[in-house]
């Protein structure tokens, strides 16, 4: 079964044009957002993470505000910089919002993306060990991050506070959590490591590679090789998740027209030297609905993955979101075979 979900980004600026003008205007529109997409049909409201910038940065408080406001969408985010985390505090709360959720959220972690600050993580306290990278910490904390929301236990207990000497676990646990984590992956390396550490596989808006191969199938090839590692694990689990994200925008008034009416030239993909290394960046899918839609239906890696997350222009607004999404929903999402919620299965 497809499932779409929208990706916030969370942009605030005090700009012409801007329908989100501060922090404030960000954090109740999202909220605001969410419940519109639940009543759309949408199946997940996805935020983006980062840090030093006019953006949501803080996702728990937020994603647990969404939690509280609606029943069905699934709530998660698209990454959490593991960097810049405590792994335990981290536990407690992702534990809690999905408590609060009832099971719904699906947390999208990562060793992060190029930010603004020259070193934000040793900003918040967190260097790497001696010999080890800030992309090893990561991964290092990740570990800590699962071992917690298993209920290992990671502290001993006080004798005198107790009467007994035991490994105590961070609290509360929330059961299943374990099996709604994703990593945020920009390579086929980093995709067989995540089928290594049993997560969901949440593949990036851009790949750390380029062999001139189209992004699409660039990307459908990560997700083989993930699902093949998958396949050689010994997990008791089923079948992961798997996620990429697209710009899908349907034009189909004049207003959709004046904002993306440019972006139908942007029918290819961008290559970029990032970090160093030469990357593939995806297409913007714009135009009249039944060439976007045909156009999204002929992507590998839409069709390979289970998940759609379709980032969305929050700084026009919750009502310009609200009715792309609804357009999305009434003229592109059938052709890459979603189906509405409410006709759905009991199963899927």
């Amino acid at each position: 079964m497809k499932r779409i979900g929208f990706l916030s980004f969370g942009n605030w600026r005090n700009i012409g044009g801007s329908a989100v003008k501060t922090a404030a205007d960000a954090h109740l529109q999202t909220i605001e957002l969410a419940e519109a997409a639940e009543e759309i049909g949408i199946d997940g409201a996805y935020l983006r993470v980062h840090h030093f910038a006019p953006q949501l940065a803080s996702p728990f408080p937020l994603l647990a505000a969404i939690a509280a406001r609606t029943k069905r969408i699934e709530i998660g985010t698209g990454v959490i910089d593991m960097r810049y985390e405590n792994p335990l505090y981290m536990a407690e709360e992702a534990a809690a919002t999905d408590l609060i959720s009832g099971g719904r959220l699906q947390l999208g972690i990562s060793r992060g993306s190029p930010e603004p600050a020259l070193n934000g993580a040793g900003t918040f306290g967190y260097q790497a060990p001696e010999g080890q990278t800030m992309a090893d910490l990561a991964r290092t904390k990740t570990e800590i991050f699962l071992a917690a929301i298993e209920g290992a236990g990671l502290a001993e207990s006080d004798p005198q506070q107790t009467g007994v000497s035991q490994p105590l676990a961070v609290q509360p646990l929330s059961p299943g959590l374990r099996d709604r984590i994703w990593w945020g992956s920009g390579s086929s390396g980093t995709a067989s490591w995540t089928a290594g550490m049993g997560l969901n596989l949440m593949s990036s808006t851009l790949l750390l590679e380029d062999s001139g191969t189209p992004f699409d199938e660039l990307q459908a090839g990560q997700i083989e090789t993930f699902r093949t590692a998958w396949r050689e694990q010994d997990f008791e689990r089923g079948t992961p998740r798997v996620s990429v994200s697209r710009s899908v925008m349907p034009i189909v008034s004049d207003l959709d027209r004046r904002y993306f009416g440019l972006r139908t030239e942007e029918s290819s993909d961008q290559v970029g030297i990032l970090e160093g290394v030469r990357s593939r960046f995806g297409r913007t899918y714009a135009g009249e609905p039944d060439q976007v839609a045909a156009e999204l239906a002929a992507d590998a890696a839409v069709q390979a993955a289970d998940t759609l997350l379709i980032t969305v222009p929050n700084m026009l607004g919750v009502d310009y979101n609200a009715a792309l999404l609804q357009n999305i929903v009434e003229h592109v999402a059938p052709a890459i075979g979603w189906v509405h919620p409410d006709e759905r299965g009991a199963d899927d």
